[in-house]
């Protein structure tokens, strides 16, 4: 997955005014207890990133 992909699909279901928010201020247990921003930083892959939000977010089977 791309960074731009990831990104459209955290605007997707986040909202405009939210998704960078969220990305920076909500720890994932399955990223460490990083940030997304903290996990890009750190060079995590962003299929890996995406999952984690998937999984916290509870989205369905689909988005994955």
């Amino acid at each position: 997955m791309r960074e731009t992909e990831f990104w459209e699909r955290m605007r997707t279901h986040l909202g405009d005014g939210y998704y960078r928010v969220w990305a920076s201020q909500h720890n994932l247990g399955s990223l460490g207890g990083r940030t997304v921003d903290e996990a890009m930083a750190a060079g995590i892959d962003c299929k890996t990133i995406w999952r984690a939000v998937w999984a916290a977010l509870e989205l369905p089977a689909r988005e994955r």
